[in-house]
């Protein structure tokens, strides 16, 4: 489906890289904004829903990063994409809701996430993933739950404030750390010698 007007500019003049024409449209016209939004809303919201411990929850704060992006708007004049930055506020509302929540939450919250309709199967996957997620090192999680949502190393390296070798480095280190904790999954048998 074709857009018209501003929506159609701003995901247009957003292709070509052109971060301040787009914030600067959408800052000052509805209908551009909401294009803003409805591009990025799948995206954040999985981010999300991988994150926090229920849909209810994952939807406030989907709300929220839209509704602190439409007020950061006029301000934000940083050259940086559209993309690393929705996500920076994602990553920040994400972490406050947890250091709202410190005493009473636990990671088996992650437990109560309710089936979504027909996708049962992806239910379950979702969930060994948040167990093998939260079995690495923080920051390693997160680089991973940022890869999961589609973003790229130097757009991850935005979001977290870090470099992008840091970002690689720890991104190469979490995938080790996977592959040692689904080894048991395989049988264990990878890297004996057989002595024959």
């Amino acid at each position: 489906m074709a857009r018209d007007g501003p929506a159609a500019v701003l995901l247009g003049v957003e292709a070509t890289g052109e971060t301040i024409k787009v914030m600067t449209l959408a800052s000052t016209n509805a209908q551009a904004f909401a294009a803003l939004y409805d591009h990025y809303l799948d995206p954040i919201y999985k981010y999300c829903y991988r994150r926090l411990p229920t849909a209810e929850d994952a939807e406030d704060a989907t709300s929220l990063i839209f509704a602190k992006a439409l007020v950061d708007l006029p301000r934000q004049r940083d050259s940086g994409a559209v993309r690393p930055w929705l996500f920076a506020i994602a990553h920040n509302v994400v972490a406050d809701h947890y250091r709202a929540r410190r005493p009473t939450l636990g990671l088996t919250a992650a437990d109560a996430v309710p089936d979504r309709g027909s996708a049962e199967a992806c239910s379950h996957d979702d969930d060994e993933l948040r167990s093998l997620l939260a079995r690495l090192p923080a920051d390693q999680a997160r680089i991973l739950e940022l890869r999961l949502a589609g973003l790229t190393g130097p757009e991850i390296a935005q979001v977290l404030g870090k470099s992008h070798a840091a970002v690689k480095v720890a991104q190469f280190r979490a995938y080790a750390r996977l592959r040692q904790l689904l080894r048991p999954l395989d049988g264990g048998t990878e890297g004996r010698h057989d002595d024959r």
